[in-house]
């Protein structure tokens, strides 16, 4: 979708093995202007980015067939992908995939826990206008 103010509508990936979770944040951010695209594990998120191209990946950390952190390793060894914005999604307060995740080159991470799906639209937002 394109318009005379932006260059496009920008795509998020939502890769999330929680399908309830994955729905609402899809449908919150259809709701506020992006083009979503949802993946129930790492395996069906890095084809799809890779497929794709998304402006911006929203990647859970644990999940069933491929997990977060292998993927992101994957879409890292790919040319596209080494640059890929990804925001890392966990209910997990564990420093040290969180600082492995770090090492990815991640935009950013947050706790599920600690972050409604509004807010979470806002700071991917932010991220993406700071291009």
């Amino acid at each position: 979708m394109y318009n005379k103010f932006m260059k496009h509508t920008a795509r998020i990936l939502i890769v999330e093995d929680e399908v309830l979770l994955a729905k609402a944040m899809a449908e919150k951010f259809t709701r506020e202007g992006f083009e979503t695209l949802i993946a129930k594990d790492g395996k069906e998120g890095l084809a799809s980015a890779l497929e794709n191209h998304p402006d911006l990946i929203i990647l859970d950390i644990i999940m069933p067939i491929m997990d977060g952190i292998e993927m992101l390793k994957k879409l890292r060894g790919d040319k596209w992908g080494e640059h890929a914005k990804v925001i890392l999604a966990t209910n997990l307060s564990d420093t040290e995939k969180i600082a492995e995740a770090v090492e990815l080159s991640v935009f950013d991470y947050y706790i599920k826990a600690d972050l409604e799906i509004d807010e979470l639209v806002e700071r991917v937002r932010k991220k993406l206008q700071a291009k």
